[in-house]
Order: structure tokens, then sequence, then C-alpha cells
């Protein structure tokens, strides 16, 4: 199991990456290169982000004392 000060160091590291890669990306568009490369990394590490929030998520409510999130959904249309 990761410890939820790890997985919130890990989350601001990876913000600062795809900062990094997007930044990498609109150089190689100003010089005429292709980002298909560097475009598939940037997606790959939202996806870990996106791992990274959802276990941040399941580490906090297994917290002691942590309160119960109960997710209303609105109306149904």
């Amino acid at each position: 199991m990761l410890d939820l000060g790890f997985v919130r160091s890990e989350i601001e590291r990876m913000r600062v990456q795809v900062g990094r890669q997007r930044r990498e990306i609109l150089q190689l568009q100003k010089a005429g290169i292709s980002t298909a490369a560097a475009e598939a990394l940037l997606q790959r590490m939202l996806d870990k982000i996106d791992t990274l929030c959802a276990e941040r998520e399941r580490l906090k409510a297994d917290l002691p004392g942590a309160p119960i999130v109960r997710r209303v959904r609105g109306p149904s249309s």
C-alpha cells in the first residue's frame, strides 16, 4: 500500500512534468515537428495522474476518523 504523503508528492511532481511536456509540445509545433509521440506521452502522464488521484482519494477515505462521503446523484432526466 502506498503512503498518502508519497501519493500527494507524486501527483505534484507529475503535474510539473505535464507542464514541461506541454511546453515541449508547443516548441515542437512551432518548429513544424510532429508531436504525435510527445502527445501520446502526455496522455499517459495524464492517465497516471488520474490513477494517483483515485489512489489518494481511496487512502484519504481509509484514514481513521475520515468522514463518510456519499455521492448524491442529481435528478434523472
